[in-house]
């Protein structure tokens, strides 16, 4: 699912206030025409952020439809906040016992994943892999899934980092990342290159096609 442009997003702060709203409703709230309210409303209805709903009109009218968010609507309303992610992120790494970090970074990994769960359900890891490159896209990161002579199993680079922020300064979001990745594809990945060691990307290869040369976060 790709994220809503910035002119979307007044629609989704829009029906975050109103529990659903109609053409007419946003044309008037937001001063443009009702084409252009339409075409932000495709765009939204084609990501998945809201949905459209019939309503019954009174007595002999035509019904009317209207516009709400979607359950991916009222998630999407709380991610921006990258600062509370850092600050958490932070407290993490204060925690002095190893075990313990180490513990709650694979529960991390394992919540994130389990969000994305039926996505990967009863695919390949080839398969799997090829979800994983388009779930990073849609969220903005660029993935690319490349095919190698040496091994069945494609090789996944990230062009950018998912975590920049904090990935700079910290090899443990390498760590949480890698367990993330290698739970959804379904097969353990290594990391083969990192950005942070110089690498002009980070690469996520089959165990079997790097083994001496993964990086250790």
């Amino acid at each position: 699912m790709s994220l809503p442009v910035a002119s979307d997003e007044q629609i989704l702060d829009l029906l975050r206030v109103h529990r659903s709203l109609t053409v007419s409703d946003f044309s008037l709230k937001l001063g443009v025409t009702a084409t252009a309210v339409r075409q932000r409303l495709t765009r939204l209805l084609g990501q998945g952020f809201i949905e459209r709903i019939q309503v019954a009109a009174d007595g002999r009218g035509r019904p009317s439809h209207q516009y709400q968010l979607t359950e991916a609507g009222h998630r999407e309303s709380g991610s921006h906040f990258p600062e509370l992610a850092k600050a958490l992120w932070e407290e993490l790494r204060s925690i002095q016992d190893a075990d313990i970090r180490r513990g709650l970074l694979a529960r991390i990994s394992a919540r994130i994943c389990e969000t994305y769960r039926e996505r990967f359900a009863e695919k390949s890891a080839k398969e799997r892999i090829a979800t994983l490159a388009q779930v990073f896209r849609e969220k903005g990161v660029p993935f690319q899934v490349e095919s190698t002579e040496s091994n069945e199993l494609p090789v996944l680079t990230a062009l950018a980092c998912p975590y920049p922020g904090l990935a700079e300064t910290d090899r443990s979001v390498c760590a949480m990342e890698k367990m993330m990745i290698s739970e959804l594809a379904g097969t353990k990945l290594v990391l083969s290159e990192c950005r942070l060691d110089g690498d002009n990307c980070c690469r996520f290869e089959p165990e079997t096609v790097c083994t001496d040369d993964e990086k250790t976060p």
